[in-house]
């Protein structure tokens, strides 16, 4: 944003947005208070003034808030590290956070960057938006900027080029992920599963609900993001997670398979978790669903077990939006195995998440030096301890805090089986159509093969004839 004068009110409220924002942890997903309203305005005081801090740089950051206000893990790593900014007396942080679903958050920030009015300084992207982003010139080319930064050296080529097109960098990565199965050893006590459950394929896990819905009948089996609602989550971390466990991929050689028994596989799958009681259509339009599962029914007992990834443990630590206390030993983490354990045996799927400054900004030059002060080692050090996200700096993989953290080595090994997301422009708008696809099947409103056709001529008519394959 351009430069403009801060209200002292607006100095009063952030130094309190900063104690709040440090003080530990908040009331989770309940928590309101504090940043901005669903559609992303700020609740706090924007208009200019006299104040005795004078005339300051204001720098927007956008990011999406899943309800957790100041107490957020990314709210606490901007908030410290501005703290310690050298440049703090010249800049001010404008926290425009987006309280939404991921789907949401996305069409939210689409819109922003469109026009110079709304667009932030630095926002936050998810790497699959990268190519539709920079393909629409909605993002800042870091080339330039980059040239002088020593401390790009230090980061993992993979996350580099999740955050680039065309050999250009566009964003900085700050998180890491992979993904696996989270189950609760209490339940599969009860159930006579063991501790150190390790599925060898699918029919594995698809036994292992049975005898829970058998034993345990009160409790849902499995849980995994499964609608519309769920968004991105629903396309990766599901549909992806299986699908790429049968050796085939959503984009093969430049094009989109559309048609093929594998993908008839995957839905099959996802039936038979619905159509058998082992997952519970409740769950699909639910918009909190994810943190409902993550915060309360796998704690509880109430699900067993649940397709997600790492980062969801930060929620259970002593600052986290739902305090489990031994938790560590208290839940399993396994991977994916592939469909009938061939190949590598098993697979994750692996994103994450860069900060970006969007082309329309008019202070890139002050968003850039605030993202390498957040991107440093110790300032870096206190985003992965709060988010529980793998490390995208290689230097951190020594570091003994975090390599103590419960579960990331587990998270680490994983990344041996990691699978990627296609790196074309055209596939943020195809997941909308996995999406849909998934959902039908889960609810039971199409048979896995009118799903699958459906899907063809969504993909086809999107993309067109010459950019899909049926196999």
């Amino acid at each position: 944003m351009k430069k403009k004068l801060v209200l002292a009110l607006l100095v009063s409220a952030m130094a309190a947005n900063l104690l709040a924002g440090c003080g530990g942890s908040g009331s989770g997903s309940d928590d309101k208070d504090g940043g901005s309203s669903d559609d992303g305005s700020s609740s706090d005081d924007k208009g200019g003034g006299e104040s005795d801090s004078g005339d300051k740089t204001v720098l927007t950051v956008t990011w999406r808030d899943e309800g957790k206000g100041e107490s957020s893990p990314l709210y606490k790593w901007f908030a410290e590290a501005y703290e310690t900014y050298e440049d703090k007396d010249e800049i001010e942080l404008d926290y425009q956070y987006i309280t939404a679903s991921e789907g949401d958050y996305f069409a939210k920030v689409a819109l922003s960057l469109q026009d110079a009015s709304t667009a932030p300084d630095i926002v936050c992207e998810d790497t699959f938006y990268v190519p539709s982003d920079v393909a629409a010139g909605n993002l800042t080319n870091l080339d330039e900027y980059l040239s002088t930064w020593d401390d790009w050296s230090n980061f993992y080529d993979n996350t580099k080029e999740a955050a680039s097109m065309d050999g250009s960098v566009y964003g900085i990565p700050y998180s890491g992920d992979t993904r696996g199965i989270i189950y609760n050893k209490e339940v599969f006590e009860q159930a006579g599963l063991p501790a150190d459950w390790a599925p060898a394929d699918w029919q594995d896990i698809l036994d292992a609900c049975k005898q829970i819905k058998e034993k345990c009948p009160d409790v849902i089996p499995f849980w995994c993001n499964s609608g519309q609602v769920s968004g991105e989550a629903t396309s990766m971390q599901t549909y992806e997670e299986l699908l790429y466990g049968t050796g085939e991929e959503v984009y093969e050689d430049g094009k989109f398979v559309v048609s093929s028994q594998a993908i008839m596989d995957t839905l099959t799958f996802i039936e038979t978790l619905y159509k058998e009681g082992y997952a519970t259509e409740d769950l699909i339009y639910d918009t909190e669903s994810s943190d409902n599962v993550v915060q309360n029914y796998l704690p509880k007992g109430e699900v067993a077990m649940m397709l997600n990834g790492n980062w969801v443990f930060s929620n259970y630590t002593e600052n986290g939006s739902a305090t489990w206390e031994g938790y560590e030993d208290k839940i399993g983490f396994v991977c994916m195995p592939t469909q009938d354990g061939s190949g590598q045996g098993h697979v994750t799927m692996s994103g994450g998440w860069a900060l970006a400054i969007p082309e329309l900004s008019d202070e890139k030059d002050a968003a850039w030096g605030f993202i390498t002060h957040l991107m440093n080692y110790d300032n870096y050090k206190k985003c992965v301890t709060y988010t529980g996200n793998l490390s995208t700096r290689s230097d951190m993989a020594e570091d003994e805090d975090y390599a103590a953290t419960p579960f990331m080595t587990e998270a680490t090994q994983f990344l041996e089986y990691a699978k990627y997301r296609p790196h074309t422009d055209e596939y943020t708008n195809v997941s909308t159509y996995i999406q849909a696809m998934v959902e039908s099947v889960a609810a039971q409103t199409a048979t896995p093969e009118q799903a699958m056709e459906k899907y063809k001529t969504d993909v086809t008519n999107a993309v067109g004839e010459d950019k899909v394959i049926e196999k």
